[in-house]
């Protein structure tokens, strides 16, 4: 028989164990891979336990690993458990990578690339596009930026994650991508809700009108995704507001940076502070939907019509 080398051999550490970053802790290991997790509310990472991880205390104990993962919520966060007091960096070993998979700032990302590189540690920008449900269904993608040996080793690993890893060239290139992505999520999902209320006061069902959207040329993943969530106003968080205003922002500074007018970007800023304000900081973002009906003089009920996804 003829050997044949083991695609999933690296050790692999894990940071941040959110409901983005448990999902996908939990497809690397069901893929066999060896994995040990840190979340800085240990409880939330104990059921992969169950599963085959590790689970440690601090992220200093995972500097032993060959690539170490990292989803948290913020630069400052990433800093910290990089190169804080009981961070990656704290000790005298280093991993062999550092895979982010985090939404954070260009500049921010750069500063723990430089801290790590010091150590002989190299990094790779791979921030996602997708939920815990997404994840669940194999359909997160990725985008990677960083060396071309460090994107080799860890592809593999990218493309347990999900159907499919973008790598874009060196250094921060994903992030300006990820930005890119989120500026676009934000100016759909408030065109969707303003099309929808205006079908829904012409006295069209949503429903119907989401069906005939998502077979026209303009439907899409995320149009048939978001469409149960519309029709019967589920608003389970998958991406609230709060973090929706972060990218924007990125991307409005970005586009001020390089000289890009972004008119429409900016008025849909406006809006997602408008929710912001009203309270909505927990529910999932789409429930824009409910401020522009208000906006509308129309008050939403749902329709109670199972709807598919388009993930199942």
């Amino acid at each position: 028989m003829q050997n044949r080398k083991n695609p999933l051999p690296h050790t692999l550490g894990w940071i941040g164990t959110g409901r983005m970053g448990f999902a996908m802790a939990k497809r690397l290991l069901e893929a066999g891979c060896d994995l040990s997790a840190y979340n800085r509310t240990r409880a939330k990472a104990e059921p992969l336990a169950k599963i085959g991880a590790s689970i440690v205390d601090v992220p200093a104990e995972l500097a032993d690993r060959d690539i170490v993962f990292t989803m948290v919520s913020s630069a400052e966060d990433l800093f910290s458990v990089v190169c804080g007091e009981t961070g990656v960096l704290s000790g005298s070993v280093a991993p062999k990578l550092l895979v982010d998979c985090s939404s954070v700032s260009e500049g921010g990302s750069q500063r723990v690339r430089d801290a790590l590189k010091e150590r002989g540690c190299e990094m790779l920008s791979a921030p996602v596009s997708g939920n815990a449900k997404v994840i669940k269904a194999g359909r997160l993608t990725i985008v990677a930026s960083g060396p071309g040996p460090a994107f080799a080793m860890a592809e593999p690993y990218l493309n347990v994650l999900g159907e499919g890893v973008t790598y874009v060239g060196e250094g921060e290139l994903a992030r300006m991508v990820k930005i890119c992505h989120n500026v676009l999520l934000g100016v759909v999902t408030q065109s969707l809700a303003e099309i929808t209320v205006l079908a829904e006061k012409g006295g069209v069902p949503r429903h119907a009108l989401l069906d005939f959207i998502n077979n026209s040329v303009m439907g899409s993943m995320f149009t048939r995704y978001k469409s149960p969530a519309f029709v019967n106003l589920d608003w389970t968080p998958t991406f609230t507001a709060p973090l929706l205003r972060k990218d924007m922002d990125l991307g409005l500074s970005a586009g001020a940076r390089l000289g890009v007018p972004m008119p429409v970007a900016a008025a849909t800023r406006e809006l997602v502070q408008q929710a912001i304000d009203a309270g909505e900081t927990e529910r999932d973002f789409g429930v824009m939907l409910e401020l522009q009906a208000a906006a509308s003089g129309l008050k939403l009920k749902s329709e109670n019509v199972k709807v598919k996804d388009g993930l199942s």
